[in-house]
């Protein structure tokens, strides 16, 4: 696995993924990567509530490298890379054993569902995000 990352998380490739070349669709990487996400935000953030969620997605960035086929179970590895005011980068890898069969980043922004607006990373949760990624 990556140095690169700490959190990994273990998604199964399920039939329904699977698209008429007998890999995933293209969008499958999209929710394993959604997967590793949410329990990245409930086990480093430490918030498990659905209504912990506090952001929203603003970018996706995705290189595919080789074919996620099925049956199987791929290993997602995430990071907070980067935090600015409002919004945060995570990095991803998508693998099989050795081989890396995607990566990229996400762009998500901290976001008030009450008043429909982005607002800023709070102290507390920069800080554990950053103590988490420094190890």
């Amino acid at each position: 696995m990556s140095a690169m990352f700490r959190f990994w998380y273990d998604v199964q490739v399920r039939f329904r993924d699977i698209d008429l070349f007998g890999h995933t669709h293209h969008t499958a990487a999209l929710i394993y990567v959604e997967e590793a996400r949410a329990a990245y935000w409930r086990e480093v953030a430490g918030r498990a509530d659905l209504n912990d969620i506090d952001y929203v997605l603003g970018e996706v960035r995705v290189r595919y490298l080789k074919r996620i086929t099925y049956p199987g179970t791929v290993r997602v590895g995430v990071r907070t890379a980067n935090m600015g005011g409002k919004s945060f980068t995570m990095e991803f890898e998508i693998r099989s054993g050795d081989e890396v069969l995607a990566s990229g980043e996400t762009t998500q922004v901290m976001f008030d569902r009450s008043t429909g607006t982005p607002i800023p990373i709070d102290s507390a949760l920069r800080s554990k995000l950053d103590a988490y990624e420094r190890g």
